[in-house]
């Protein structure tokens, strides 16, 4: 019920409004704003169904999780963890805006015995502490899985979940493929991100928005996220025809 109450309380455009919350049958329900768009994910089937080495530009993924970073650091100052971030979690609307959706795992409450109740988790977004129960959630276990979208939008799939990734680790791999199609700086921070360590992540939403601010390719244009990608997609798709 708290964290509803404080969900309602964040109004940032890159963060799904919750206009009402209430507790029925023992259960508490959100309601949220109605989106009209399609999420990362649609985008990420489309683009990767093509066959390009880029599944999305540089610029594209960095404006997207500029406005995803400034939505999610209002969360974190509100005391509150997504817990749940992923392509599908990720809308982009038909106003051009990116925003971040369904926050019904954001909620980490202690039970009678004082245990912390475990959010449902998608395999590959989340951190290696979301699996054990003795884990530390914090900041860093968002930020890993901003990193796990990241990944998603230059490979089109996701990365192996923690499980595996500790059983033997090919992220690197998997990254160093890339190193012809997106920039070092890019790469590195998806890495620092995806740590198995959490103290070896960002700390804070701060500290990766400073460091993904350092890239030089930026394209300075006024277009946002979505009008990128979807002028992106459609020079895609024309191209493929020809």
């Amino acid at each position: 019920f708290e964290e509803g109450r404080s969900l309602a309380q964040i109004s940032h455009p890159s963060v799904v409004s919750v206009l009402n919350f209430f507790r029925e049958n023992e259960t508490v329900y959100m309601v949220m704003n109605f989106l009209q768009g399609e999420t990362l994910q649609d985008f990420i089937v489309t683009a990767r169904d093509l066959k390009r080495d880029k599944v999305f530009r540089e610029s594209t993924i960095r404006s997207l999780f500029d406005e995803i970073l400034r939505g999610l650091r209002i969360v974190h100052q509100h005391k509150m963890l997504h817990l749940d971030i992923k392509p599908a979690n990720i809308f982009i609307t038909n106003e051009n805006k990116a925003v971040l959706l369904d926050f019904g795992a954001a909620r980490e409450v202690l039970s009678k015995e004082g245990n912390f109740i475990r959010p449902m988790y998608t395999p590959g977004f989340a951190a290696p502490e979301m699996y054990r129960r003795d884990g530390t959630l914090g900041p860093w276990t968002d930020i890993y899985a901003i990193g796990a979208c990241i990944y998603a939008c230059m490979q089109g799939y996701p990365p192996n979940d923690a499980p595996q990734r500790i059983d033997k680790d090919r992220l690197a791999l998997s990254l160093s493929r890339l190193r012809n199609v997106y920039s070092d700086n890019l790469i590195e921070v998806t890495e620092w991100c995806m740590s198995l360590d959490p103290l070896s992540r960002p700390q804070s939403v701060f500290a990766l928005q400073k460091e993904l601010s350092r890239e030089t390719e930026r394209r300075y244009t006024k277009l946002s996220f979505s009008e990128r990608l979807k002028l992106q997609l459609e020079n895609l798709t024309t191209s493929a025809k020809a």
